[in-house]
């Protein structure tokens, strides 16, 4: 069993204490602990599929495998695709912060960006993004409005601190309006003359086309997601 190995492979990676563990991967502290000094029978597998999930895989993974091992090969295997001529004295490594998953009414809020994510509860936290930029945040995706390209359930990232002259059409938006309890995910649309609509992506969606009214503020540009299987 290789729980503990990686439990203390996990602290070290991102260089954290099961305190710290314990917030980004909602497993309780004293779990954690346990786990990291071997005192444990039988792991409950709901408690260490939720550490598994956060850090990318599954329980019997974290229970059974080497994660330490795994991601040496991982990182050997992509090094390998790499150019002959690259130096890989200096190996690269994945720069920058995890990011939170807030809700959606947080992301609604009106309040300064740096405020939300000073206050709102952290659902869970994703791998790094650089061009999510300082005050990222994730949200898990509800609803099939924006299917095909968006599932419910899957996690997007949003940059709140893009330039908004810099929108075109086509670019997925998060939008607060006044009077909603929430924000929406939408696909902006610029006619000429600077009007905005907002757009679904799934054409069976019932309200295709939403005027931006200056109610409404653009609190977020999407700029990734992430999709677990």
């Amino acid at each position: 069993m290789y729980l503990q190995k990686n439990v203390k492979y996990l602290l070290k990676k991102y260089s954290t204490t099961t305190t710290g563990l314990s917030k980004k991967s909602g497993v309780p502290q004293p779990t954690l602990f346990r786990w990291e000094n071997g005192q444990y029978k039988e792991p409950k597998i709901s408690t260490v599929e939720k550490l598994a999930s956060w850090a990318g895989y599954d329980a019997n993974t974290l229970i059974n495998s080497d994660l330490e091992v795994i991601e040496n090969q991982k990182s050997n295997e992509k090094d390998g695709l790499l150019d002959n001529n690259v130096n890989l004295t200096n190996k690269l490594k994945l720069d920058g912060d995890l990011v939170p998953v807030i809700s959606w009414v947080a992301a609604g809020s009106f309040t300064d960006v740096h405020t939300v994510l000073k206050d709102t509860e952290v659902l869970e936290w994703l791998p790094p993004m650089k061009k999510a930029g300082k005050n990222a945040y994730g949200l898990i995706v509800t609803g099939t409005s924006m299917l095909p390209k968006f599932e419910p359930g899957d996690r997007i990232y949003v940059n709140p601190d893009f330039p908004v002259f810099d929108l075109k059409t086509n670019d997925l938006v998060i939008v607060s309006c006044a009077g909603d309890t929430q924000a929406t995910f939408k696909r902006l649309i610029i006619e000429e003359g600077e009007e905005k609509y907002l757009e679904p992506l799934n054409t069976k969606w019932p309200e295709q086309i939403i005027k931006l009214t200056e109610e409404c503020k653009l609190v977020g540009k999407v700029v990734g997601m992430h999709r677990e299987f």
